[in-house]
């Protein structure tokens, strides 16, 4: 294996990972804020 086969690899699976760990973020945080919704009183709207 080259040094650039290794380094395409590693940059994929690299910006993979970091998609997948955003994704599991974003589903965490959508889950929070349904079970424990923001209390709106006193804000304006």
């Amino acid at each position: 294996m080259t040094n650039l086969e290794f380094g395409l690899t590693l940059t994929v699976v690299g910006m993979g990972g970091t998609l997948a760990v955003l994704f599991l973020i974003t589903l965490v945080m959508d889950a929070l804020n349904k079970f424990f919704p923001p209390d709106m009183k006193g804000k304006r709207e």
